[in-house]
């Protein structure tokens, strides 16, 4: 009956809070793992310039352009990530800063 009236029984509610602190765990997870799958990222870009220097230098390859495309990504990729590591700093300290 109350289904026919909308009312929903107190048991949603505690299933909803519930939910929420899932999600919560999972944001703590998927941070980390995003994080790490960018760091692997970057250093794939940074292999990936290695490798076409290489064969640059060694004469397997002749297409300049591409050699230093592969170096710049891996350049910007390398900036981004020091920057986004500096600012985790700075928050870190912010925090500690913060008396109770």
């Amino acid at each position: 009956m109350l289904d026919k009236m909308g009312i929903n029984p107190a048991t949603d509610i505690f299933e909803h809070y519930s939910l929420e602190n899932k999600e919560k765990e999972n944001t703590k997870s998927d941070f980390k793992n995003l994080f790490k799958e960018k760091i692997m990222e970057v250093n794939n870009l940074q292999k990936n310039s290695e490798e076409m220097t290489a064969k640059f230098a060694a004469g397997e390859t002749d297409n300049i352009h591409q050699v230093m495309i592969a170096g710049e990504k891996a350049k910007i990729a390398l900036n981004l990530t020091t920057a986004v590591q500096n600012k985790i700093v700075e928050a870190y300290k912010e925090v500690m800063r913060i008396q109770v």
